[in-house]
């Protein structure tokens, strides 16, 4: 019930004995029991469309409880506040200092206690966090991120960050998270089935079916990047490769963030980066196409809305015609959350653990 209306908030309690199988009599007990405990609020009924007194909406109760939501790119730190209708309270983005991982929890914590004051949060209403941190996962809550977060590579992430920061956590891949936040608040909400391609320092990706994250059998489906041998992972999409060019071409940028903070679709080579790419790029998105048939394929993390379009306006995928009849090929998209993706979708990672 609380998944249902959390995707559609407002829905009249009527309708919840055809969508969950249960009786007006269970559907009114549990509505009310959730209620009754501040979960749920009751709304104004909707225009009657037939015989019979119209039945409340039911709504999350926003202030019920709350959650935060971490990402950790290489240069930079993402935080969400959402509260417990998945509602983004506060959002920022924070310079990460990623040598110094006890610098990077400092810097999380004052932050997180600021926004708990100026909303007039109380920690015994926090539910937990869900942290996204870039690489792909070993075993349990152990990482292997790019280089440059090497101190938080191969260590146990979530006793680590459960002890710092008092709250439960639950850790993902900043891809999976991201997809989770484009279901959520983004271009993903309306779709069933999508991929979710994230460039960053490197590049990574995730699958949404059936309006659920598939993490595969150890915890990396849809990390992209495998598909190619190490003479062509030079040549994909990653950022990393990108700011060197820009950076051997005068353009002086320290990461990736700025780069995206100060793109300029004038810079020189631009379009001979996107050329060298489009055929990885064109290979990724037909490895989806063909074995997942999404929807759409999603293109977010750090990259600017420019560039992306460049890559898309590069796509050419092979025509599957028969009888005159062709194959739908997936929407290409450009997320609007941009680089807030993941640490919203972090904050709904948390959010459907401990609630959904």
């Amino acid at each position: 019930m609380l998944r249902l209306i959390l995707r559609q908030p407002g829905l009249p309690r009527a309708t919840m004995t055809t969508e969950l199988d249960l009786t007006q009599q269970s559907v009114h007990r549990i509505a009310g029991d959730l209620t009754a405990r501040g979960l749920l609020s009751l709304g104004p009924a909707p225009p009657p469309s037939g015989r019979g007194k119209p039945s409340p909406s039911l709504h999350l109760n926003p202030d019920f409880a709350y959650v935060w939501g971490i990402s950790l790119n290489t240069d930079e730190i993402g935080l969400c506040l959402m509260d417990f209708s998945g509602n983004r309270i506060a959002g920022e983005l924070l310079p990460l200092d990623a040598r110094r991982r006890e610098v990077t929890l400092t810097t999380i914590a004052e932050k997180m206690q600021i926004l708990r004051n100026d909303h007039g949060l109380h920690e015994d209403r926090c539910l937990g966090m869900g942290f996204g941190i870039t690489g792909f996962r070993l075993s349990g809550t152990q990482y292997n991120p790019p280089l440059p977060l090497h101190e938080w590579s191969l260590i146990e992430l979530g006793p680590l960050l459960s002890a710092r920061f008092r709250i439960p956590v639950w850790i993902e891949n900043n891809a999976n998270t991201s997809a989770l936040g484009e279901a959520m608040l983004g271009l993903g909400h309306d779709l069933k089935t999508f991929a979710y391609i994230s460039f960053n320092y490197g590049l990574g990706g995730a699958v949404v079916i059936d309006r659920k994250l598939v993490t595969g059998g150890r915890g990396n489906a849809g990390e992209i990047s495998a598909i190619f041998t190490p003479e062509e992972r030079l040549h994909r999409p990653a950022l990393q490769y990108l700011l060197e060019r820009l950076n051997d071409k005068g353009i002086d940028l320290a990461s990736v963030s700025e780069m995206a903070q100060r793109y300029d679709p004038a810079w020189p080579g631009l379009d001979e980066w996107a050329d060298e790419v489009s055929p990885n790029f064109n290979r990724i998105v037909a490895a989806f196409w063909a074995v997942l048939d999404p929807e759409a394929v999603i293109l977010g993390g750090q990259i600017p809305t420019g560039l992306a379009e460049k890559l898309i306006a590069r796509v050419n995928l092979t025509d599957i015609n028969r009888y005159g009849i062709s194959r739908q090929k997936p929407c290409l998209l450009v997320s609007e959350l941009g680089p807030h993706a993941s640490s919203v979708g972090a904050a709904a990672y948390a959010l459907g653990q401990c609630c959904f």
